[in-house]
């Protein structure tokens, strides 16, 4: 049976990372980045696609589970008729090859354990020639090579293209299984002492939880989600990806299925804010110089998204050997909304970098240059219609949301430049084109009737996104037009007490069929805009029924499906963690001018 996305738990070693079920199966990993090709897929289809499953015999879902507190290590824990038994999850931070490390810990009594491991390259399409060596079992297939040890050893035969282990453990014993991917022309990597592993990753984890500045009565939830965007950077490059995963559906059944293993550069502003107002300064200043390593190069060239590395080509094609999650296909690997005209992103890349230098993170000496390159660009093509924040496989609309943040691309250049006028540049331009830009939003983008911001110029239909514009500071939070556009979402875009991105009824902007779920997000907007707006009440309450979607583990997808109670879409999503701290930390400082929650 199908398990819910929230049934699944997080690991990772901050270049890719599993997902690991209440039944004790990791049922998707790809080795060895988070955009290689999976190497246990089952998520996407079925156990003869790749999985791993550690349980007492007889048992089909773990009686609880937990997060070590402040870490990424998985405690599971199983209660039988002979005993209680413990299975930690982790992938320790890497040296060189990518490890997963899964301890078996007797609790009470004696259990009876058995192990299943059916390695499938390739997204499941490839089944490896498995043999001995050394007393370890290898699985070799084209590049990819993986190696299975337990200690101590533990009888394991192969079966049914898979290898299979059976033990007991009693109280106080442990059994480890440690699972290494190298490629397979090079030597074996080093082994891992798992035990030390264990206690290195619990220490590193908190020591690193142990820098959040921020003490206000969320901190659980805050820390959950600051972790969870750490788990998402890859370390080499800093860059961040979206999530570890790739078509889990915005609709069970549907075709709203895209890959978000990528690095989007929207993400960017909202992701220095959440690590900077936590006390992350290192995750913020390691983002920027991706940020400018990945924009490099023509500005007409700038895409919307890159691979973790900075890798400009992401191409989208479907895997049909693969049903999908819960019968919901296509299985898309890429994304072809990479090639997509999207003028918000100019707007995000120099909020982004101005709130580096706000922050006090040294400013590269060509990042200015870099950025007036940029700016000379949008203000060309500011005017022409795009496909938008949301990526519309639908005709090009002049939406609001572009042209807000082309404003803000040109408001944060006038304000460098005011602030540090021994930077080249004209600041009497960049107002000009701003406000120009403010003009033609306010006439084309406003609906007197209905007294709301829509979502494109002449549209009748609303978007989560205009939600921003206080924020943004587009204009002030009392402003007739903010409180008018705040209400109307709140009339026409709410489902079940959460916030809709847009509407998908009829002929969609979007031009996709079916529906989709709330985007969690876009309520964790609307929480902001109340607190904005004079509302703290309202937006603690909203907030604090955002909150509790969270899974048992703190976890948030995409999105969330009022009527059947279930999280939707790639999971676990950055977007809805970045959501999450920014107005855990909004409140707390609307607690108290001073924001005594934000400091030691």
């Amino acid at each position: 049976m199908t398990q819910r996305i929230d049934d699944y738990a997080l690991i990772g070693d901050l270049q890719t990372a599993a997902l690991v079920g209440r039944d004790g199966s990791i049922d998707w990993l790809c080795l060895p980045r988070f955009d290689s090709a999976a190497c246990f897929a089952s998520l996407l289809g079925d156990e003869d696609n790749g999985h791993w499953r550690i349980a007492p015999k007889g048992a089909t879902t773990c009686t609880s589970r937990r997060y070590a507190e402040d870490t990424l290590v998985l405690e599971t824990f199983w209660e039988t008729r002979t005993g209680t038994v413990k299975v930690v999850d982790f992938m320790p931070q890497r040296d060189k090859a990518p490890d997963v490390v899964r301890i078996v810990e007797g609790v009470s009594g004696t259990v009876e354990m058995s192990a299943v491991l059916r390695l499938r390259f390739d997204y499941g399409s490839v089944v490896p020639w498995v043999r001995r060596c050394d007393g370890h079992r290898v699985a070799v297939a084209g590049p990819d090579s993986v190696w299975l040890r337990s200690e101590p050893p533990v009888k394991t035969w192969g079966q049914q293209f898979g290898t299979w282990s059976s033990f007991s453990v009693s109280a106080g014993e442990q059994v480890a299984f440690v699972l290494t991917w190298h490629p397979s022309h090079e030597p074996r990597p080093a082994l891992v002492d798992p035990f030390e592993a264990l206690e290195h990753s619990l220490a590193d984890w908190r020591a690193w939880a142990g820098r959040c500045t921020y003490r206000g009565p969320y901190r659980d939830a805050v820390v959950r989600s600051l972790i969870t965007l750490k788990a998402l950077i890859y370390a080499p490059t800093g860059g961040i990806v979206a999530a570890p995963t790739t078509s889990l559906p915005e609709e069970l059944g549907g075709v709203r299925n895209w890959d978000y293993r990528a690095c989007w550069l929207r993400d960017s502003s909202l992701t220095l804010g959440a690590l900077l107002s936590a006390g992350y300064v290192e995750e913020a200043a390691a983002w920027r110089d991706w940020l400018l390593r990945a924009v490099a190069g023509d500005p007409a060239d700038l895409q919307i998204m890159y691979g973790p590395a900075g890798e400009r080509r992401l191409p989208e094609t479907t895997l049909p050997w693969l049903r999908g999650y819960a019968d919901s296909a296509p299985v898309r690997i890429g994304n072809a909304a990479v090639e997509q005209l999207q003028i918000d992103v100019y707007g995000e890349v120099m909020d982004s970098l101005y709130r580096a230098r706000e922050a006090g993170i040294p400013p590269e000496r060509h990042a200015w240059n870099l950025q007036l390159s940029l700016l000379g660009f949008l203000e060309s093509t500011w005017r022409e219609p795009d496909e938008g924040l949301w990526e519309v496989r639908g005709p090009r609309r002049h939406f609001v949301h572009s042209k807000v943040m082309a404003w803000a691309a040109a408001d944060r250049a006038v304000r460098t430049l005011e602030e540090d006028p021994s930077l080249p540049g004209d600041p009497a331009r960049w107002r000009a084109m701003r406000d120009e830009i403010h003009a033609e939003v306010c006439e084309k983008g406003y609906d007197p009737v209905r007294n709301t911001f829509t979502q494109a110029y002449g549209s009748l239909e609303l978007d989560a996104a205009t939600l921003l514009i206080p924020r943004i500071g587009f204009l002030p939070p009392e402003d007739p037009r903010v409180l008018g556009t705040v209400e109307a979402v709140r009339r026409e875009l709410m489902d079940g007490g959460f916030v809709r991105r847009y509407s998908t009824a009829g002929a969609s902007v979007d031009g996709l069929p079916g529906e989709e779920g709330t985007f969690l997000v876009c309520s964790f907007w609307l929480a902001d805009a109340l607190l904005l707006t004079g509302r703290p009440e309202e937006a603690r309450e909203l907030f604090e029924r955002l909150a509790g979607l969270c899974s048992d583990l703190g976890l948030l997808a995409e999105e969330y499906d009022p009527a059947s109670g279930r999280q939707l879409g790639n999971f676990p999503q950055a977007f809805s963690h970045i959501g999450l701290v920014g107005t855990a930390l909004a409140l707390a400082e609307a607690d108290d001018e001073r924001g005594p929650a934000l400091t030691e």
